[in-house]
């Protein structure tokens, strides 16, 4: 691995009225992976970039899409090429 690989996650807090409109627009960013969701609003959304610069782009857009209450970053973890977390 030449560059870092960033890996984060996130909870995304939407209306549960639009949850099903939330995730269809979720699995629409390529770099995104759904693991979980609950009924009652919330999705866990994790993101593989090599640059930290895109993970915060993406919360800043998934925060700006319709039915969505709040995008927060609860996890993130740098690995280099010398195999340790930064």
């Amino acid at each position: 691995m030449d560059a870092p690989l960033h890996i984060a996650s996130f909870i995304v807090h939407a209306r549960p009225e639009q949850l099903d409109a939330v995730l269809a627009n979720l699995r629409l960013l390529d770099d995104l992976d759904v693991y979980q969701h609950s009924p009652q609003g919330k999705a866990v959304v994790v993101i593989e970039a090599v640059d930290e610069k895109l993970i915060l782009q993406r919360i800043d857009q998934v925060n700006a899409l319709p039915g969505v209450l709040n995008a927060a970053l609860i996890y993130h973890e740098c690995l280099t090429s010398e195999g340790a977390a930064r």
